[in-house]
């Protein structure tokens, strides 16, 4: 049990690690802003991009569904929204795929093809677009969980990718043996949204411990700001 607590006392640490990174790059930002006017050098901090939200499935696809009944679709959306209103409140720009959980088209017309191709191209015509798709994972048994990010197939989203994964696991997840990985080349928002992009599967719903923690809205809040601290830490090249 001593050891148990240690553990997740380093596990707090790190979490602060990283929010308090995000803080300090928020800072930077915040000064790049105000002095840019003056100093052409500061604007160079940051690469011009729009941060693009896909809460994964929604309206009339609820993704995978736990015991419960929790969809993913909503967990998804809950995260989602929380990362929206952490960067919004930082002056970052973004757009969402899907703000609510209104599905677009009527049953006898939905196409899950369509629907993934809605979201590429919606992605492909933000200018300077870096999308990051937020699902939830599943499997037959309960063992596997942990958070696993998915890049697609050019440099910037493997850069993007595994520096996103590897804060997840500093600061949430440390015992978490998961490695970032391409995207199967099968999925087509990976494959087709011709721009920086990610899929982060935030925890396994077929794991109860997993199951917990993301139906918190403060375990959400930690995920959202991971999230963003990633971007940003991309998008101003500070990956350290």
């Amino acid at each position: 049990m001593e050891q148990e607590s240690v553990q997740k006392a380093i596990a707090r640490q790190r979490t602060l690690a990283v929010l308090a990174a995000l803080a300090m790059l928020l800072g930077s930002f915040w000064f790049a802003r105000t002095m840019a006017p003056q100093q052409e050098t500061v604007a160079l901090l940051c690469r011009p991009s729009c941060l693009v939200i896909d809460p994964g499935h929604g309206g009339l696809d609820g993704g995978a569904i736990a015991y419960n009944g929790v969809k993913e679709s909503d967990l998804n959306l809950d995260i989602a929204l929380k990362l929206q209103d952490l960067a919004s409140f930082y002056g970052v720009e973004t757009r969402m795929t899907r703000q609510d959980d209104k599905p677009r088209t009527s049953a006898q017309e939905y196409s899950e093809h369509e629907d993934l191709v809605y979201r590429a191209d919606f992605a492909g015509q933000t200018p300077n677009a870096v999308l990051i798709s937020i699902h939830q994972n599943t499997f037959p048994t309960s063992q596997p969980s942990g958070a696993q990010v998915l890049y697609g197939p050019d440099a910037e989203s493997r850069k993007l990718g595994e520096l996103t994964h590897r804060n997840l696991i500093e600061a949430l997840q440390p015992q978490n043996r998961r490695v970032a990985e391409p995207a199967p080349k099968s999925l087509y928002l990976t494959a087709h949204a011709n721009c920086p992009v990610i899929l982060v599967e935030c925890g396994f719903l077929s794991n109860l411990g997993d199951l917990q923690l993301l139906s918190d809205p403060n375990y959400q809040r930690s995920l959202s700001a991971v999230l963003l601290a990633s971007y940003l830490q991309y998008t101003a090249g500070t990956i350290l």
